[in-house]
């Protein structure tokens, strides 16, 4: 008889405990975007109100954003990225592509982002190393994990 297969561990897996749910990427875009207030990300978001905070509160705790005062009366904070949470901005920029190719329709993108070059801006994966296009069948697995 097989032993069941275990849950495979992996960083994917430990990454969407934090930002694995739409309103946490959705208040990443935001905060990339400029919008550091909790109304502007409510209005932005469509979130309601409380998952907004719930999700506000675990990016916050995960290191991904830093909650800054900016107003003492009435108390009042925004939101800003940490280095993890810059980190982040290959992901959204790659789920926009992706949205942009796949979903986008007859319409096109509702936002398109330029480079400071000033063209549109097409995210790629490329190897730091040699910085060649990373395709999935340029790539090998390599487990760290001892069974």
């Amino acid at each position: 008889m097989a032993a069941p297969a275990e849950p495979r561990v992996c960083s994917i897996a430990r990454t969407l405990d934090v930002v694995g749910e739409r309103w946490a990427l959705l208040v990443v875009r935001e905060v990339f975007l400029g919008n550091h207030r909790f109304d502007q990300m409510v209005r932005r978001t469509g979130a309601p109100r409380d998952t907004l905070t719930a999700r506000l509160r675990t990016l916050v705790g995960a290191g991904v954003l830093e909650r800054r005062r900016y107003s003492e009366h009435p108390p009042r904070f925004e939101y800003r990225l940490t280095d993890a949470g810059r980190d982040l901005y290959p992901v959204i920029l790659s789920l926009l592509h992706w949205g942009d190719q796949h979903l986008a329709g007859r319409d096109g993108p509702p936002l398109v982002l330029e480079h400071r070059c000033g063209h549109r801006l097409v995210p790629e994966t490329t190897c730091h190393a040699c910085g060649e296009a990373v395709e999935p069948t340029d790539v090998t697995r390599r487990s760290t994990v001892q069974a």
